[in-house]
C-alpha cells in the first residue's frame, strides 16, 4: 500500500472551558448598528462637504527618508504601505521625530511616556530595538535613531512636514491604524493590500449624479478576519458616509425573507439621518418601510395597506440609489453563505442596475460553506463574468503576521522566544484561533505578565508543550456549535475520520461506521464539497490494486473536537474496527501494518491485542535487521503488557 497518509494517532485534545482572563480583545468585533460615521480625523483634516461631493481630506505628517509618521492616526507609512505600531513604540518614535537632532535623555523620554511612574530605563531599549527592526536601522551605523551611551537617544535623520492631499479614492489613505481604529485593541494586521482594495473601490464610486455602484465579496474561512477587515475599513471612511449592516443567521432565511436587508433598513431608520432616509423610503418603497414596523408617510391613503403590499426589489433599489445621492452609502451584508434566495436576488438587482449610485456593497462569506450549484455561487459567477464584482480573498497569516498579532494582543514590542512559532503552528495562521490560543496560555498561567506599573512584560513560565493538545474552550464551543448544525450521517463520518490523523482514508471511515466502502467514499466526497473544513486530498492504493480516496481536516481543531465529542465506548468500538480492517486488507502481511494496528488497539483499551501487534512488528523489524527498532517496539510492548 502506497502510504500518502499516516494512521498514527497524535496526542488528544481535551476541550476545556476556561473563562477568558488577561485579555479583553476579540478578533471578530461585531458592530450591528448603522450610523452616519462621525469624523475620525483631527481638526487639521479638511472636509469639503457635501451635495453629493465626497469628503476629501488632507493631513500633515512628519516625513523622514521613505517614511511618513501620521501622529493623528497613530501609524507609520512606508511609501503606500501602512505599518501599524503598538502604542508605546509609536509614542517613542513620535517624540523623537518631533525633536530631531536633539539629545532626548532617558529621563525625559520616561517622563513623557510614563509620567509620575517609576520605570527602569532598560524598558526603552526593548522598544527602540523593535523600532530599529521596523525601520531597517542599525545601532552601529544609525540612519534614524542614534544611541548616546548612558544618556539617551537622538533622531539623526532629516525631518520635513509632508502635507500630502489624501482622498477617499486613495487606497488606505483615510483609514486609521489598527490600534487607533480598535481603540488600542488588536486583531487587524497583515491586511494592507485588502484594505487598499476596498479603499480603491470606494474611490471608484464617483460623485453625485455620476456615482457608480461597486460590489466586493470578502471571502475566507471562519475566523480569518473578514469582519475585522470590514470594521476597520468602515471606521476609516470619510465623515458623512452612511454605513448600513445586516447579518445573515443560520436557519432564519427559511422562515423570513430579506432578514439581513430588514436589519440594515432598521438601522438606517434609527440613524442620525433617519428623517431624510425614512422620507425617501416612505415615498419610494413604502412596503419595505412597513415591514420593519414603520408607518410610511403618505398624503394620499392607499387602497392597500403598505404592510400587505409585496416588497418589490426594484422599489428598494431605487430608494437606496436616491439615498446615496446625498451621501456615499456602504451596505455590509455578513455571512452571505446563510442568506435566503430573496436576499441574493436583491443583491443581484443592486449590482446589475445601471442608474447612478454612490453605493458600495461589501458581502462576506465562507467559500467552502457553499455547495456546488448553490445560488450564491451562481450569483457570484454571473457577476464576475459581467465584471460587476471583485473578490478580496483573505488567506491565513504567515508567521510574521501572527507575531505582529500577538504583539498587539500583549501590547509588547517583542515576544518570548518560541511563542509566535508555537501559536502559528497550532493556529495554522488563523487569526481568531491564534488569539484564542494566546488567551488560553494566559488562562493556564503558562504565559505570565510579570510587568509592573501597567507596563507589560510577558514571560513563558512553563514549557509551551505543557499546554498539551488542549483546544481552548472558546474554539471548542465555536466548532461544536458548527458541528451540531450538520446532519447526523455527516457527523458520523466526521467523527469516524477524527479517529485517524488529520488525513483519513475512506476505507477506514467505512470500517469504523460499518458501511460499504464505495458508498462511504461517495458520501465523503459530497461532505468535502459542502464543508469548509474538510477536503479531498488524494487516493491510497490498497493491496490488490484497489484505490480509496482520503481526506483532510483543514485545521486540527476540528478533528480534535470531533474526537472528544464521541463517547469512550463508541471510540473504542470504532478503533477496533479500523484495526481489524487493516488486518483483513493485509492478510498474510499483517506485520507490515502491525504498528498501526497496535495504535488503534491501544486507543480502544485492547491492551493485549496492542502488545501482540507490537511484538509482531518487532519481529518484522528484526527480520529486516532493524535491531534498534525491534528493541524499541519490544520495550513498548512490555510497557503495555505491564498495564494489561
Amino acid at each position: 500500500m502506497q502510504r500518502r497518509s499516516d494512521c498514527r494517532l497524535p496526542a488528544r485534545f481535551a476541550p476545556v472551558n476556561q473563562k477568558r482572563t488577561g485579555s479583553s480583545s476579540n478578533l471578530r468585533q461585531l458592530n450591528n448598528s448603522l450610523t452616519v460615521q462621525p469624523s475620525n480625523v483631527d481638526s487639521h483634516l479638511i472636509q469639503e462637504k457635501r451635495s453629493g461631493i465626497f469628503a476629501r481630506l488632507s493631513d500633515v505628517m512628519k516625513q523622514f527618508d521613505a517614511f511618513r509618521l501620521d501622529s493623528s492616526n497613530g501609524c507609520l507609512w512606508r511609501g503606500g504601505e501602512q505599518i501599524d505600531l503598538p502604542p508605546k513604540p509609536f509614542a517613542i518614535l513620535n517624540f523623537l521625530v518631533e525633536n530631531p537632532g536633539r539629545l532626548i535623555t532617558h529621563d525625559e523620554l520616561l517622563d513623557k511616556l510614563w509620567p509620575e511612574t517609576f520605570v527602569q530605563p532598560q524598558v526603552l531599549r526593548t522598544y527602540v530595538l523593535g523600532l530599529r527592526k521596523i525601520l531597517g536601522d542599525e545601532a552601529g551605523n544609525p540612519r534614524f535613531i542614534q544611541t548616546m551611551p548612558k544618556r539617551g537617544y537622538r533622531f539623526v535623520a532629516s525631518v520635513t512636514d509632508s502635507e500630502e492631499p489624501l482622498s477617499a479614492s486613495t487606497p488606505g489613505a483615510t483609514y486609521p491604524s489598527a490600534s487607533a481604529a480598535h481603540g488600542g485593541s488588536p486583531g487587524f494586521v497583515n491586511r494592507t493590500q485588502e484594505l487598499a482594495l476596498l479603499g480603491a473601490e470606494f474611490g471608484r464610486m464617483g460623485q453625485g449624479k455620476q456615482g457608480k455602484r461597486r460590489l466586493v465579496f470578502v471571502t475566507g474561512e471562519a475566523g480569518i478576519g473578514k469582519t475585522a477587515l470590514v470594521d476597520h475599513f468602515c471606521r476609516g471612511l470619510p465623515a458623512g458616509t452612511i454605513v448600513a449592516r445586516g447579518e445573515c443567521v443560520p436557519g432564519v432565511g427559511a422562515s423570513e425573507e430579506y432578514y439581513p436587508v430588514n436589519e440594515a433598513l432598521g438601522h438606517l431608520c434609527t440613524s442620525a439621518a433617519a428623517e431624510e432616509i425614512c422620507g425617501v423610503l416612505s415615498r419610494m418603497a413604502p412596503a419595505w418601510l412597513a415591514h420593519i414596523g414603520r408607518q410610511p408617510q403618505s398624503e394620499q391613503p392607499s387602497a392597500t395597506q403598505p404592510h400587505l403590499q409585496a416588497r418589490m426589489p426594484g422599489d428598494l433599489c431605487a430608494a437606496l440609489e436616491e439615498i446615496s445621492r446625498a451621501e456615499p452609502l456602504v451596505l455590509v451584508f455578513e455571512d452571505l453563505h446563510w442568506a435566503d434566495a430573496a436576499t441574493l436576488n436583491l443583491l443581484a438587482a443592486l449590482a446589475r442596475r445601471r442608474a447612478p449610485a454612490n453605493l458600495l456593497v461589501l458581502a462576506t462569506y465562507r467559500p467552502r460553506s457553499i455547495a456546488p450549484g448553490a445560488p450564491l455561487r451562481a450569483l457570484k459567477h454571473d457577476l464576475r463574468i459581467r465584471k460587476l464584482c471583485i473578490e478580496a480573498a483573505l488567506e491565513p497569516f504567515p508567521k510574521s503576521a501572527v507575531a505582529s498579532l500577538i504583539m498587539e494582543e500583549l501590547h509588547q514590542p517583542s515576544l518570548p522566544r518560541g511563542l509566535s512559532e508555537f501559536v502559528h503552528r497550532h493556529s495554522e495562521g488563523n487569526p481568531l484561533f491564534a488569539i484564542a490560543i494566546v488567551e488560553h496560555l494566559i488562562a493556564q498561567q503558562i504565559l505570565i505578565n510579570s510587568g509592573h506599573n501597567g507596563d507589560p512584560q510577558w514571560e513563558i513560565r512553563s514549557p509551551l508543550d505543557t499546554m498539551g493538545s488542549e483546544v481552548p474552550g472558546k474554539l471548542a464551543e465555536m466548532v461544536e456549535l458548527e458541528i451540531e448544525r450538520l446532519d447526523p450521517d455527516v457527523k458520523e463520518l466526521l467523527e469516524a475520520g477524527s479517529l485517524l490523523n488529520i488525513a483519513f482514508p475512506a476505507w477506514a471511515v467505512a470500517a469504523a461506521v460499518g458501511c460499504d466502502a464505495a458508498e462511504v467514499e461517495e458520501r465523503c466526497d459530497a461532505m468535502a464539497r459542502s464543508l469548509h473544513f474538510v477536503e479531498r486530498a488524494g487516493e491510497d492504493e490498497l493491496p490488490g490494486g484497489a484505490r480509496s480516496a482520503f481526506y483532510v481536516f483543514s485545521h486540527e481543531v476540528y478533528r480534535e473536537v470531533l474526537y472528544q465529542r464521541q463517547s469512550a465506548a463508541r471510540r473504542a468500538q470504532r478503533h477496533v474496527r479500523i484495526a481489524e480492517r487493516l488486518a483483513q486488507l493485509f492478510k498474510g502481511r499483517e506485520a507490515d501494518v502491525a504498528r498501526e494496528m497496535a495504535v488503534h488497539f491501544e486507543a480502544a483499551g485492547e491492551l493485549k491485542r496492542a502488545a501482540q501487534a507490537l511484538r509482531a512488528a518487532a519481529a518484522h523489524a528484526a527480520e529486516r535487521n532493524a535491531q534498534f527498532e525491534a528493541a524499541e517496539l519490544n520495550a513498548r510492548a512490555a510497557q503495555i503488557e505491564a498495564r494489561a
